[in-house]
């Protein structure tokens, strides 16, 4: 018996800490019965990813609803709406042209639609700031708890809105939510997964937003506003009860001292039979090679972390200048010179659809694929696909006839969602998550995501201008540049860290 107990200690008996006596940390490693399981890690990050799900409900609110409750219908795609998404979606540039209700208690004018298109962008870039702060001072669980209550404080003012100020109080309260969970939720999921899954879990954040997109697209469509939004506000509700199951990261339990506490979430999440004292110490390796508490000005004097900051801030802005929101943009006008006959609603659904199957789609390649084959994949494509689009429009705006190649602007609209939602809609969310150690994580991960924001404010308010400056046909090679420009950076500055570990990564980081 004694023998048994000595070959069946405990994480935390192995560091002589009396309390833990629990047989959930045992490990046994004497029968080889070591494995693990994937299921919690799954259910874990699908959980977390509600907060996805309900972001893309808030940035897709706007489609279908500024039809219902404006003064005069949008006469365009514009509609203010082009302001407002984070461009890693299809974030409603075409609104869905439902009948203006006769007698509805809202009725806003085209300043107002601008406002509540905008401020949820500004909400999301304030709300991104203090979220790393505040995830490594009271865990990342409970960060995604505490920046769900405005979710659900939100779509109550939008719900039961009787003026345009109840409406702009909801729309910044869901940004703020919106950032918040861009940070903590890669994070989280950074933290959770095995290296072999880590690609996979890290792009359900991009997937369930899209999720959140099609949603509010479908339903929008065949709903009031106010039904619209009281079955969004489910959406955070099922994710605050999901949050109650979940367990801390190992990792931020670790770096608290908080050694069997650790191990117990290990075992939660990777399933009771994983060899939990090889797991946590490799995470403390990670943390030993970190320093104890780092501060802002260490992201920067720090070789690797300067590094990761760098490449992640790069890959969101080639996210946002890949030109999304002006092919969203004139998705509709597209599919009319094609011949085709579907109205706005329709166009946004199918949309939609692809971005979803598409994200899908490269959540089962990454692990196989890898980060960066995906990402030169998707730059290249979309780099020849916005090439096409702008010779499009400059034979038309020199008014030569198109009619005969109708089809092809819409070929490469569609090529452009496809590869946009394998490589550059997602892989950059994910590899957020994994350029850092945990001493740096939370501060730049906020960073990035607020950089992620800056860039989807400057493409959206600078679009409609270079439309009228430079010309549609100028403004999609400008967009064309940047992605080849993507294309070059990638392929030369870029590794590969599918299946590495945070060490091996750092040490690329470094120079080493």
């Amino acid at each position: 018996m004694v023998a048994s107990e000595d070959v069946k200690k405990t994480v935390s008996q192995e560091d002589a800490d009396p309390s833990a006596r629990n047989p959930m940390l045992y490990d046994p490693l004497q029968d080889g019965v070591v494995k693990t399981s994937k299921t919690r890690q799954y259910v874990a990050a699908l959980i977390m990813c509600l907060g996805a799900v309900a972001a893309g409900t808030a940035l897709a609110w706007t489609s279908p609803v500024l039809a219902q409750i404006s003064v005069q219908p949008p006469s365009n795609a514009t509609a203010g709406n082009s302001t407002m998404g984070n461009s890693t979606i299809a974030n409603g540039t075409s609104p869905v042209p439902l009948p203006l209700p006769s007698e509805d208690r809202l009725q806003l004018t085209a300043g107002q639609q601008t406002w509540v298109s905008s401020l949820l962008a500004i909400g999301a870039f304030l709300g991104a700031m203090p979220t790393g702060y505040i995830a490594d001072a009271i865990g990342r669980r409970y960060t995604a708890m505490v920046m769900n209550v405005p979710f659900i404080l939100a779509w109550l003012s939008i719900i039961f809105a009787n003026s345009a100020g109840w409406l702009y109080v909801g729309r910044f309260l869901i940004g703020i939510s919106t950032g918040s969970f861009c940070v903590v939720a890669p994070m989280y999921i950074s933290e959770i997964a095995e290296t072999s899954i880590r690609g996979t879990l890290g792009t359900l954040f991009q997937l369930l937003l899209t999720v959140g997109i099609l949603f509010v697209y479908l339903v929008g469509s065949m709903v009031s506003w106010t039904t619209l939004s009281t079955l969004c506000l489910f959406v955070p509700i099922g994710l605050m009860l999901g949050l109650f199951i979940l367990p801390e990261t190992p990792v931020y339990l670790l770096k608290k001292g908080q050694r069997a506490e650790a191990a117990l979430s290990l075992k939660w999440l990777w399933g009771r039979y994983c060899d939990s004292r090889s797991a946590i110490q490799m995470i403390q390796n990670d943390l030993d090679q970190a320093a104890a508490d780092a501060g802002i000005m260490d992201l920067f004097s720090n070789r690797g972390a300067r590094n990761g900051l760098v490449i992640s801030m790069l890959l969101m802005f080639f996210q946002q200048f890949s030109g999304i929101n002006a092919v969203i943009f004139y998705t509709v006008p597209i599919f009319q010179s094609a011949g085709s006959t579907l109205d706005a609603s329709v166009c946004s659904i199918i949309v939609g659809l692809v971005q979803v199957i598409m994200t899908l789609t490269s959540s089962l390649l990454i692990e196989r694929a890898g980060r960066k084959i995906l990402l030169l994949f998707s730059s290249t494509v979309m780099s020849i696909c916005l090439a096409i689009l702008g010779a499009y429009f400059d034979m038309k705006d020199s008014h030569k006839d198109v009619s005969s190649i109708g089809w092809l602007p819409l070929l490469c609209v569609v090529l452009f969602m496809i590869t946009f939602s394998v490589g550059y809609g997602p892989i950059p969310w994910l590899m957020m998550g994994e350029l850092f150690l945990p001493d740096v994580k939370a501060t730049a991960v906020s960073i990035t995501v607020m950089a992620n924001w800056l860039c989807v404010f400057i493409v959206t308010k600078s679009f409609g201008s270079m439309i009228e400056s430079l010309g549609s046909d100028v403004t999609f090679w400008f967009f064309a540049a940047c992605m080849a420009a993507a294309t070059i950076y990638v392929a030369t500055m870029l590794q590969e860290t599918k299946g590495k570990s945070a060490s091996q990564i750092q040490s690329w980081l470094n120079g080493r």
